[in-house]
This record gives C-alpha cells, structure tokens and sequence, in this order.
C-alpha cells in the first residue's frame, strides 16, 4: 500500500482548516498558520463549502432583531 506524501505547505493547510473547523483557532490565526493572506484564506474556504462566517442559530437571531 503507497502513503500518499503532502507538501509541506498542504499539510499546514490541512491543519489550519482542521483547527479552523474546531474552533480552536480564529480565522486570521487559521490564514497565518496556512502562510496565507487572511482574504485568501476565505476565498479558499468559500470554494470548499465551508462556511467562513458560523453563527450559533440564537446569536444570530440576537444580531438580527438588534
């Protein structure tokens, strides 16, 4: 069985998005440990699907009704 090898650059990627998902990391700091520009970092999470902007349903609600 072959192991798939990373760069070193897509395993830091991998890493920020999985800390990113976890909410253990913000998103600049996600961008910063991706070595990437915190715009970047977004649009690259736009062309994944996930969500750059994650609201529990009521704080939302208390951001809307103001």
């Amino acid at each position: 069985m072959e192991v798939a090898q990373l760069e070193e650059s897509e395993e830091k990627l991998a890493i920020a998005i999985y800390l990113y998902l976890r909410r253990k990391v913000s998103l600049g700091k996600a961008a910063e440990l991706a070595e990437m520009s915190k715009w970047d970092f977004i649009e690259l999470l736009s062309r994944l699907g996930i969500p750059v902007i994650n609201y529990p349903p009521e704080e939302l609600e208390d951001e809307v009704s103001g």
